[in-house]
């Protein structure tokens, strides 16, 4: 019997303000493949880390062009056991 482990990544995100860039970020990394939770603790005018649940072990790159597009910086991706 084989079971999916889900899998986090904490990306650190630099520029969000209020609740409004949060459901930007969410929005954009939901619709990444395999993710199935997004979770963020805004700190306004500093760096905010965006917990990422997925399927499977997402691509940096992905990651990162979905934060710019919704218009803000990624300034770190980590993984979390």
């Amino acid at each position: 019997m084989t079971t999916e482990t889900a899998r986090t990544t904490v990306v650190d995100v630099q520029g969000m303000t209020c609740g409004n860039c949060v459901a930007h970020v969410s929005s954009e990394l939901e619709g990444l493949p395999s993710v199935k939770d997004v979770s963020v603790e805004l700190n306004a005018g500093s760096v905010s880390p965006v917990t990422v649940v997925s399927d499977g072990v997402l691509d940096d790159d992905a990651v990162r062009a979905a934060v710019d597009e919704a218009g803000y910086a990624v300034t770190g991706i980590r993984r979390e056991a």
